[in-house]
């Protein structure tokens, strides 16, 4: 092969044979993804025949984790990552202790030392952000308060990770392992690495938050002014892979973190949907590159020679790790669909066990097996976690059914989940009840408020329910498919249920529980999709807006009244 042609080669190689296999998956109703992963292990280095460039095909997979990340940012604010702190940041502290006690306690036992056992339970405890996201997307479930919840439970898991990838070397020879010259190994000098760190980190998001969020949009506003397509598009690629690149060379940040961040500060601009469309196609093309370069690193020979191991490795990944993560939503009472939803989000892991093992084994604290079980059980993992978001359902079902524990979580009292005593009557008959309290629901609210409509707010996310609560608002905690969260704000005796959250999924149930409950309601819902527009509009007769259809209808009004002449007095 040809040097220069290498990169030609690769990326050839991987999207084709990616396109093939993916073909054959979706024909036989399994994921794609996993068609993209044997695509990798075919011309990855450990199968006979064509042998494409590992180290191109990594860096075209770090290229797409950048994109998707920013992708994710832009459909996300600080706002946003605020209303999840509660859940996210000690959820994912106690779930990647508990991960990694569980990795700590398997390669113990199999005469691992505590350093190796160690990084290799930290390596079970990080999922990856790229497949959580892939999944989330195509459940429709990325805008909602539980895709929410998992995106930040992530971002505090990639923010832990960032932590410990600059602490290792330091630790390494306190942990068994070699240190390198130049490495700190003394306690001052980790608490002043430690302090570094977080320095680092703290001044990127201060600054991206402070400076971004006035020069991003300000830029892209430029680009735009231009009128060219192919600069706006070249603008928003740029802007999230240099900003992802400069984050990691200047401030120690990951990449996904980085990117995740430039998306988050450019989403202030006007023009964040059309970028978001824009980017997409990259995102997805170089998607498919990362799927196919985690294929090229598995050695299927693994899966003979350790299968037991193996196991034990996938069983915490996907038993282990979902359980703990599901208790922990459990207790912070929230309901059993979202915490099933969040356990199947991290159970599969991904970038940053790569770079942990192998950086594991360049400091001589692992041993060499242990690559091997993390790329087996990455690989197994990811393949199989669509399976585990399809198995949600079923799951809640069958533990309703048959356990007595599961429906006693499910009708336990919770102070936010009916209206207090104290609610006066006007909120309780004629009123609205408005579910989702974001953008378009702040908005409802303000005018129903300036024009003392009576309201019932209904959301799934807790912090904002009771925040609302000491404001002396109506509202209600829960997921508004749920018909015990309709009844509880009095939908029976409502004027009007409005919809104003874009969840296609759950909206027909929540118009079934409402007419069943009150044949006379008024319903009004909001769509992004011209189609589901349509079926709602037909099937259950409420009032239906479409975002561009209203905003191509004000932009109308405003045009006719501009150009229409005004009559002579």
């Amino acid at each position: 092969m040809h040097h220069g042609a290498s990169l030609i080669y690769t990326i050839a190689a991987a999207l084709g044979m990616a396109l093939v296999l993916g073909f054959f998956a979706a024909r036989l109703r399994l994921p794609a993804l996993v068609g993209y992963l044997l695509a990798g292990v075919i011309i990855g280095p450990y199968t006979p025949g064509f042998v494409a460039d590992p180290d191109i095909a990594a860096q075209l997979a770090e290229i797409g984790v950048m994109l998707l990340m920013f992708g994710v940012g832009l459909h996300f604010s600080l706002d946003d990552l605020l209303a999840v702190r509660k859940i996210a940041l000690p959820g994912a502290i106690v779930q990647i202790a508990t991960a990694t006690l569980m990795g700590v306690g398997l390669s113990m036992w199999w005469g691992w030392s505590l350093g190796a056992a160690l990084v290799f339970g930290l390596a079970l405890s990080v999922a990856s952000t790229v497949v959580l996201l892939r999944a989330l997307e195509n459940l429709g479930i990325l805008d909602t308060h539980t895709g929410r919840i998992a995106v930040g439970w992530l971002v505090v898991e990639d923010l832990a990770m960032v932590l410990v990838l600059v602490l290792l070397p330091p630790l390494a020879g306190l942990l068994g392992g070699q240190a390198q010259a130049g490495d700190a190994v003394d306690a001052a000098d980790i608490w002043r690495t430690l302090g570094i760190t977080l320095l680092q980190v703290g001044g990127f998001v201060l600054l991206m938050l402070v400076v971004g969020r006035r020069v991003f949009p300000w830029l892209l506003w430029q680009v735009t002014r231009t009128g060219s397509r192919e600069l706006f598009t070249l603008c928003v690629v740029a802007a999230a892979v240099s900003i992802a690149y400069a984050s990691s060379a200047l401030f120690g940040v990951s990449f996904a973190l980085g990117a995740f961040f430039a998306g988050m500060v450019m989403r202030e601009s006007e023009f964040s949907h059309r970028a978001a469309e824009e980017s997409l196609p990259l995102r997805d093309a170089f998607a498919v590159l990362f799927f196919v370069s985690v294929g090229m690193l598995f050695n299927p020979s693994v899966l003979l020679e350790r299968p037991l191991q193996v196991l034990a490795v996938v069983l915490v990944i996907v038993v282990g790790k979902s359980f703990a993560a599901c208790a922990l939503v459990l207790a912070f009472r929230y309901p059993l669909a979202t915490a099933l939803t969040v356990s199947a989000s991290l159970a599969q892991i991904g970038e940053f066990s790569f770079i942990l093992i192998a950086l594991g084994l360049k400091y001589q604290m692992m041993p060499p097996e242990a690559q091997s079980l993390v790329l087996a059980g990455a690989l197994i993992s990811i393949a199989i976690n669509p399976l585990c978001f399809r198995g949600i359902q079923p799951i809640q079902a069958w533990l309703q059914k048959h356990s007595a524990f599961a429906r006693r979580m499910e009708a336990r009292e919770d102070p936010l989940a009916e209206l207090p005593m104290s609610t006066e009557a006007r909120y309780l008959s004629k009123q609205v009840v408005l579910v989702g309290y974001g953008r378009v629901g702040r908005r409802i609210a303000r005018e129903l408020r300036a024009r003392d409509i009576p309201f019932v707010i209904a959301d799934q996310n807790r912090e904002l329910i009771e925040r609302l609560r000491d404001k002396g608002a109506a509202a209600v905690w829960g997921d508004a498919a749920e018909p015990a969260v309709l009844i509880q704000a009095h939908i029976a005796r409502a004027h009007v249920l409005v919809v104003a959250i874009a969840d296609a999924m759950n909206v027909r149930q929540m118009i079934e529980t409402a007419r069943t409950l009150n044949p006379q309601i008024q319903i009004v819902v909001r769509s992004h999709n011209e189609a589901e527009a349509e079926l709602l509009a037909q099937e259950s007769q409420a009032t239906v807006f479409l975002g561009e259809h209203e905003l191509a209808q004000a932009m109308v009004r405003d045009v006719l009244q501009r150009a229409t002449p005004t009559a002579p007095a």
